[in-house]
């Protein structure tokens, strides 16, 4: 991830494999009876999960640690956790990049994978809408936090939770009508509306399209130019 400090530039971290989303075509699996109830929403946050980036550079590997600390029902904030998760997902990059530019998609997704769970795989969506129905049908499906790319890729989020009028796990009618962020900037950086919210920010989704935007890192072309980036945790 790009020094924070200075202007936004798009550089992140993500997979090696891109993956294209085809909007809307193919539906995960329908839910499992071991599913929670239905209430309108969920939101995986919980007291203790979120932690601020110890280092400018580190936001993909607080991204990390938050959803660690999200599915593992932990509340690690260390630095050296951090440390570990961003040298370890930076010799897993896809591109070569000057250590500013952090840790890029194949990393991000890599470290997601290797600490938090095999199943997450890196969605590159040609639409924003398509991107974020896809991703919150997936939350629904496993449990499980996703990982945005915002800025235009220079620094990344945590999607955890959303409500909509109908279930996504029964049925492909629904409509998305907030969601869910956690932005790992907060605590370095404060906003009220920006780069980063106080963590469990809700948002609707008009708001999140304001930072949620296509990938586009200046200095060399990338695989994923354009597309809305995303880590999603895949139904098995």
């Amino acid at each position: 991830m790009a020094d924070q400090r200075r202007r936004f530039r798009p550089v992140l971290g993500l997979v090696s494999v891109l993956l294209i989303s085809l909007a809307w075509a193919a539906m995960p699996a329908r839910a499992d009876a071991a599913l929670p109830a239905w209430t309108g929403g969920i939101n995986l946050y919980r007291t203790g999960v979120f932690s601020t980036q110890k280092s400018w550079l580190w936001c993909t590997a607080a991204d990390v640690q938050i959803m660690r600390n999200m599915k593992y029902d932990r509340t690690d904030h260390s630095s050296a956790a951090q440390s570990r998760y961003f040298w370890w997902m930076r010799a897993r990059n896809k591109y070569s990049l000057p250590l500013s530019a952090g840790v890029d998609p194949a990393g991000w997704t890599a470290g997601l994978r290797y600490f938090v769970d095999k199943r997450y795989t890196l969605m590159s969506s040609a639409t924003f809408l398509g991107a974020l129905r896809l991703a919150v049908v997936r939350m629904r499906l496993t449990n499980l936090p996703v990982a945005i790319a915002v800025a235009h890729g220079d620094h990344g989020w945590v999607l955890h939770g959303f409500t909509s009028t109908a279930d996504p796990a029964k049925t492909n009618d629904f409509r998305i009508t907030s969601v869910r962020v956690s932005g790992p900037l907060w605590g370095l950086k404060n906003s009220t509306f920006g780069y980063d919210m106080p963590p469990n920010k809700k948002l609707y989704p008009y708001e999140l399209a304001k930072f949620f935007t296509p990938w586009r890192y200046a200095p060399k072309r990338m695989i994923w130019d354009g597309r809305f980036v995303s880590i999603q945790p895949m139904p098995t």
